[in-house]
């Protein structure tokens, strides 16, 4: 990896941290990124991307709607978004939020990080459901990027 994609991976497991403890404690984006970034991304192993970091951590509840909506349709029936456990629900999140709002980022590229991400926090099964969810997402949000049509409900009216 280079450096910039090492700062990138710190900042997406950083980001993931970042959600995770906004949902548990309610706080803000702002509050919650500045805290990461005075307290926590010295004790990173690659210096963090800040503003990059900064961009997911304030950029998902911008899009919370458009990112929940993604992640529920991408489940099983028997699934709903609060079912999931709350980690795998922020990196859902991060990942959709890239899918979304960071076209500069190849779809590709997102789903490997936050597998890679996932594998942080989980060995089982759980890297291969952000996969295929993120695999899911990023054929309807980036259709384009696979070679394939762009869904109906996905066009810009």
């Amino acid at each position: 990896m280079t450096a910039q994609a090492d700062a990138r991976h710190s900042a997406r497991l950083c980001a993931v941290q970042a959600l995770y403890q906004m949902e548990m404690s309610g706080g803000g984006a702002d509050e919650v990124a500045e805290e990461f970034a005075v307290h926590r991304f010295a004790d990173m192993p690659a210096p963090p991307d800040g503003e990059f970091f900064s961009t997911i951590v304030k950029g998902v509840p911008r899009y919370q709607v458009e990112i929940d909506r993604a992640i529920a349709a991408s489940l099983s029936e028997k699934w709903r978004l609060e079912r999931v456990d709350s980690i795998l629900r922020a990196i859902l999140r991060c990942g959709v939020f890239e899918l979304v709002a960071r076209r500069d980022v190849p779809a590709k590229v997102v789903i490997d990080e936050y597998v890679a991400v996932s594998g942080a926090f989980f060995g089982a099964d759980e890297p291969g459901f952000i996969n295929a969810a993120l695999d899911n997402i990023a054929r309807r949000k980036r259709a384009v990027e696979f070679g394939l049509p762009v869904p109906e409900d996905e066009l810009d009216v």
